[in-house]
């Protein structure tokens, strides 16, 4: 069945370019032009990845990611014509898995739309892992920190997911960005310190399981 896509993005002329390429490679895809009909489509529709503009009418791009992690943790592409660094961790920070800059490349954007969707791909049931009152179901993509569910964004569950599979060893940062965002990334460290910040706080006292190794990258320790 293929996947859904949703396009939200005010200029009509980009939005059809998009949608396109979406539509060749066999995606399904639904369209708004603003933030008040996405929302309605998002509560309509079975949606696997949100494109997400910043800059729109009726309700901005912020404030649609803002509403949508409240619910759920589809994969959201942020789209911004600002190459302001603020602008970009503050997407980061209200859940936003990745960004492109406008006006951005038609194949970068259906490559990074790709690779959002292969990582959230189901994996075999009963694949769990586990540690330090953490336990991470792959199948569900769920996370419980001591039987408590917690809800992670899908770059969050990422980023965890790899660091518990290679528990104890060193990942560094070049391999996590390649993990997560592919060798095409175009972002740098701070993106991927930003998920690491919002991770941590949302795993609480269980934040000290994700170690920082000075100059190397990060690791993940059943102790603290």
């Amino acid at each position: 069945m293929p996947k859904t896509i949703l396009i939200v993005e005010d200029q009509q002329i980009l939005r059809e370019i998009m949608k396109e390429y979406l539509l060749d490679e066999g995606f399904r895809v639904v369209e708004a032009s603003d933030g008040s009909r996405a929302l309605e489509l998002f509560h309509e529709h079975e949606i696997d990845l949100i494109i997400l503009d910043i800059m729109l009418p009726e309700l901005d791009g912020w404030s649609v990611c803002r509403r949508i992690r409240k619910t759920s943790n589809v994969p959201i592409l942020m789209l911004t014509a600002r190459s302001d660094e603020n602008d970009t961790l503050l997407g980061f920070e209200l859940g936003a898995d990745d960004y492109v800059v406008k006006p951005c490349s038609p194949p970068i954007l259906l490559a990074r739309t790709k690779r959002l969707l292969e990582n959230r791909q189901i994996r075999e049931p009963g694949d769990t892992l586990s540690g330090g009152g953490i336990a991470v179901h792959l199948p569900s993509r769920t996370v419980t920190l001591d039987g408590k569910l917690c809800s992670l964004t899908h770059t969050e569950f990422e980023i965890l997911a790899c660091l518990m599979k290679n528990k104890g060893n060193i990942i560094t940062r070049d391999q996590l960005i390649s993990k997560i965002w592919g060798y095409d990334f175009a972002g740098d460290d701070r993106t991927l310190s930003s998920h690491i910040r919002n991770l941590r706080s949302k795993l609480g006292e269980h934040a000290c399981r994700i170690v920082t190794v000075v100059r190397s990258g990060y690791k993940f320790e059943d102790r603290p």
